[in-house]
């Protein structure tokens, strides 16, 4: 008789269901016999530019060093980090993703009796991590879809160890001020880390947004965790970052993994970060993209959710899920957020204006509005 290694594992995670990223093209394109050139992928959030062609040279130029181990300690990038968010090379943390970062922060600091505050509709990862290390969640209901940061304060106890907060908010694009933060942070207690999940930062611009590093050297129990899969568009590279304390990311790298970012990827992200033309070409396009779909989503008659990011949800007004399996079959991939406890919600990324159009057809016919 088999042994039932289900049962064996750990009791959280056998509770735990498995991340389920957007539908690949050429999964679509076997299910439904469809040809993957036709197909158009909004659904996970990623850069429609392509890499810029800096990033494709620096990636050209790594290859004959294959195999070679990557530099475990990313002296490169962390120096090239550290000079871009005005910090110290001993406070920046590399990670596979900032997805690694996250994960990092839970075996770090959170284990069975202890919990960690997240609010409704947040990040996926949050749970899961949270979940995977034994420790429990405080989930915080939602104030308009984004996070009721007085209430996340109220909803810290003793055995509170992190606390996420992105800025902007996945899936919902939601946002708070920089007063909102200042005062956040103002209250939490010093002996909880507050994780401010910033992956789509770049995206946005003026003074809507807190800048996150800027409050690091007053807030020692702040860390800040961003990304080079959005703005920069490198997500087939996983590669992101974390910055805090120089304590804090001692005791990350403990538990880090060897070898964590490819040399690839170490090569692509120092060429990113310094291809600010490509950057800026990011936000134009989003900019650009976010205003095509909110116009078409006005002419369909939808509500959707204000965002910041490079996403919009949007508002059915009855279950999703049949609208979303009718945009498959017309080629159109978009994110279901019913796992989000969003079931009349979609989540479209912001795609190349062809793209964008594409959806909205496709929309409009599945909806009979077109």
């Amino acid at each position: 008789m088999s042994c039932d290694f289900l049962a064996q594992a750990l009791p959280s995670v056998q509770k735990l269901s498995p991340y389920v990223p957007g539908k690949p093209v050429d999964e679509l394109a076997r299910e439904l016999n469809l040809d993957p050139l036709s197909i158009v992928k909004l659904a996970s959030n990623e850069n429609p530019l392509g890499p810029s062609p800096k990033v494709l040279a620096a990636i050209t130029a790594a290859l004959p060093e294959l195999t070679r181990y990557p530099d475990g300690n990313g002296f490169a990038l962390k120096v090239a980090l550290a000079e871009r968010c005005g910090v110290q090379t001993n406070q920046v943390t590399l990670g596979n993703g900032s997805n690694d970062i996250l994960e990092l922060v839970a075996r770090a600091y959170l284990a069975p009796g202890l919990n960690a505050v997240f609010s409704e509709h947040a990040f996926a990862v949050y749970p899961i991590v949270t979940q995977a290390v034994g420790a429990d969640a405080h989930v915080v209901p939602a104030k308009d879809f984004g996070h009721d940061l007085p209430a996340m304060l109220a909803a810290i106890d003793a055995q509170t160890r992190v606390v996420f907060i992105a800025n902007p908010n996945n899936p919902t694009g939601t946002w708070f001020g920089p007063q909102a933060l200042r005062e956040f942070l103002a209250q939490v207690p010093e002996s909880v880390l507050v994780v401010l999940d910033e992956a789509y930062i770049e995206y946005a611009e003026g003074d809507d947004l807190p800048d996150g590093l800027s409050y690091l050297a007053s807030t020692p129990n702040l860390l800040v965790s961003r990304t080079f899969s959005k703005a920069y568009g490198l997500a087939a590279l996983r590669v992101g970052y974390g910055v805090c304390s120089a304590v804090i990311a001692d005791v990350l790298n403990r538990v880090r993994q060897p070898f964590n970012v490819n040399s690839l990827a170490l090569a692509a992200a120092c060429a990113a970060l310094a291809d600010s033309d490509y950057l800026a070409a990011s936000r134009r396009m989003n900019d650009a993209g976010m205003a095509q779909l909110e116009a078409g989503f006005t002419e369909l008659g939808l509500r959707w959710i204000a965002s910041k990011g490079n996403f919009i949800a949007f508002d059915l007004g009855c279950e999703a899920m049949p609208v979303f399996q009718a945009l498959l079959r017309e080629g159109v991939i978009v994110r279901p957020v019913a796992n989000y406890g969003m079931p009349t919600y979609l989540r479209v990324s912001i795609g190349l204006p062809a793209e964008n159009a594409r959806f909205l057809t496709a929309l409009a016919k599945v909806l009979d509005r077109g």
